[in-house]
């Protein structure tokens, strides 16, 4: 039998093939390589944040080595101003910093010993992802001043005297042709600037009229996250390389926060691993009992910051640490750490006696409801294989948030739905990828008030518990935003708040690390036989009828299902519309859910009542 013979396209590979980029449009055409993912600021880890973490990390940088107690920030109307009070650049290198590739003063551990910025790539990304970009210096009564454009200089100015104080000032406007129609929020802005003066005691960072200032350091920063009461005073232990901070509340699950020479790492890294472990250990000494590490940890919330010499992160944004080590010569992160806890914290648990009864009781009562519900989770874990997730409930996706490597990671979503119809269009409409679905039957159990076993007693939040994977802790969390997919009626907005409250009640931890949204779906279409327009809201609606003109049709819907698999497209797409749901410090979870979920029907109704509003056609 004669082989069939196929034919090949001759590809030609040749010199003109290699080519050489250009830094900048290096960075320009691979953005993600430098700052992680782009986005629109919607998100907290969006691009034009991580320029404006650039710029303040060096300011930082100068605090911590001595040099300049205030740092103002403005942003307004697109121009991001950054103005520190230290040492100021100098004068003959002010182009090459924010020029020039493997540039800058931190190579040399001797002046910036355990510094964030390593690499010298910083400020250049901001540079070559802005129209516009300013350097000054101000240094020894003489300035100097650069302007860029996409990182080529527009304007070059000399050396020239000045009255005003030492410092660098950096001013940027993000580059609209990469991150499109982006806007700052100043939720998101604040809050990075309230982690940099927690950890920086003594800071002072201005920003648009407000003063961030901390005194009490990463004890201020758990104050401001909790939403739980501490079950008792934070325990508080610092030395020149380490800060921790630990309590517990009533609520479920492990909070923590992590931080790296002044970065924070919201991945963890070997010394968030380092701590939780460490941590579990000597408390479990202390007692002298074979505590389980899951009761010891139930309900902690804690943070550590560690200074590192010459860190390495698991990427160019800096939210994973990967250092195994303190520095060259110095000892492992888990000895560093594991030393100072069994030192310290042992000391601390023998001379605050009231403190370690009622982490003691604490502890005896988490391991006694664990016990309680040992049985049912056995049960409830066959019964979630039986039901065959991947055909029953769930339509997954091939990514995974917690895969060890690929890409988009940041976009694996599951949409949580009420119905057949409504998951079918979006099952039919997903990216398979990236995408997963999860179907509801009817309406959840309010789990306010309940203990841990009804997630596992309840067939639906067994279910769910078990697709998101978060059964021992959000670590293995299969889909980095969970997305409550519900009609805009008033059956979907009661689904909507008990899913709120089975992930408050159970697992806050997923709200609080930004992990939870709404989805916004139109209310409206109105098209003619040139235009569809989808509406959102009745504003959009009024401001769609005028575009199109006389006698556009409008369809009103009413839920999800009768949105068409091809309609849907639109709206889960690129251009999707979620509302993150968050919460602040205000956010008492268990005085909220009381109100709003408990057996107060009278106050509700009251409440209700004083707040109706009545719109008049």
């Amino acid at each position: 039998m004669e082989e069939e013979k196929i034919e090949l396209p001759e590809i030609n590979y040749s010199d003109d093939d290699i080519k050489t980029l250009d830094w900048q449009e290096h960075i320009r055409r691979r953005p993600g390589m430098y700052i992680g993912k782009l986005g629109d600021g919607t998100s907290a880890d969006d691009g034009i944040y991580v320029l404006l973490k650039e710029v303040l990390d060096n300011s930082i940088d100068e605090y911590m080595m001595g040099f300049g107690k205030t740092i103002e920030v403005s942003i307004e109307e697109g121009v991001v101003r950054v103005r520190d009070h230290g040492r100021g650049v100098p004068l003959g290198k002010v182009k090459d910093v924010s020029s020039k590739m493997n540039t800058g003063a931190k190579y040399d551990s001797k002046a910036f010993k355990k510094s964030v910025g390593l690499n010298g790539v910083g400020i250049k990304a901001v540079n070559a992802l802005s129209s516009f970009f300013l350097i000054q210096s101000f240094r020894d009564g003489q300035t100097k001043a650069v302007e860029f454009s996409k990182a080529i200089v527009t304007k070059e100015e000399e050396i020239q005297s000045t009255t005003k104080e030492n410092g660098t000032l950096i001013e940027f406007i993000p580059d609209n042709t990469i991150f499109t129609n982006y806007n700052y929020r100043d939720d998101y802005v604040e809050s990075l600037l309230k982690n940099y003066v927690f950890l920086n005691t003594g800071l002072t960072i201005l920003y648009n009229g407000k003063k961030f200032f901390s005194k009490n350091g990463l004890v201020d920063l758990l104050n401001e996250n909790m939403t739980s009461e501490a079950l008792y005073p934070i325990i508080h232990l610092k030395d020149e390389d380490i800060e921790v901070v630990i309590t517990h509340t009533n609520q479920y699950g492990e909070e923590y926060y992590s931080f790296v020479n002044g970065q924070h790492t919201t991945q963890g890294g070997t010394h968030q691993s380092a701590f939780r472990e460490s941590l579990s250990r000597v408390i479990k000494e202390f007692y002298n009992k074979n505590f389980d590490y899951a009761d010891i940890r139930s309900g902690i919330v804690a943070a550590i910051s560690v200074k590192v010499e010459e860190p390495v992160f698991e990427s160019q944004t800096k939210t994973k640490l990967g250092s195994k080590d303190m520095g060259p010569g110095g000892p492992s992160v888990q000895k560093f750490i594991g030393d100072f806890l069994k030192k310290e914290l042992d000391n601390f648990l023998h001379k605050h006696t009231d403190t370690s009864e009622e982490l003691l009781k604490k502890i005896l009562e988490s391991e006694k409801e664990r016990k309680a519900i040992a049985g049912v989770t056995k049960l409830a874990r066959e019964r979630a294989k039986k039901a065959n997730l991947h055909n029953k409930k769930l339509r997954d996706c091939r990514i995974h948030y917690n895969d060890s490597k690929g890409d988009n990671l940041d976009e694996t979503s599951i949409f949580i739905t009420e119905g057949d119809s409504a998951s079918g269009s979006i099952t039919k409409s997903r990216n398979p990828n990236l995408q997963a679905v999860f179907s509801l039957r009817g309406k959840p159990l309010n789990s306010f008030g309940l203990t841990k076993k009804i997630v596992y007693e309840n067939e639906e939040f067994n279910l769910l518990q078990a697709a998101l994977n978060i059964e021992d802790g959000i670590d293995g969390l299969r889909y980095n935003k969970i997305i409550v997919a519900t009609d805009a009626d008033t059956d979907g907005m009661h689904i909507r708040l008990l899913l709120l409250t089975f992930f408050l009640q159970f697992f806050p931890d997923l709200i609080k690390k930004n992990h939870v949204y709404i989805l916004q779906t139109p209310l409206f279409r109105v098209r003619n036989k040139k235009e569809t327009i989808y509406c959102y809201t009745e504003e959009e609606r009024i401001n769609a009828i005028s575009k199109l003109g006389a006698n556009p049709e409008i369809t009103r819907f009413k839920g999800l299902g009768e949105i068409s698999p091809d309609e849907f497209r639109h709206f889960i797409g690129k251009d999707i519309r979620l509302d993150r749901v968050t919460m602040k410090k205000e956010d008492l979870v268990n005085n909220m859910l009381n109100f709003y979920m408990g057996k107060n029907t009278p106050e509700r109704q009251e409440f209700i009542i004083d707040n109706l509003v009545i719109e008049e056609d």
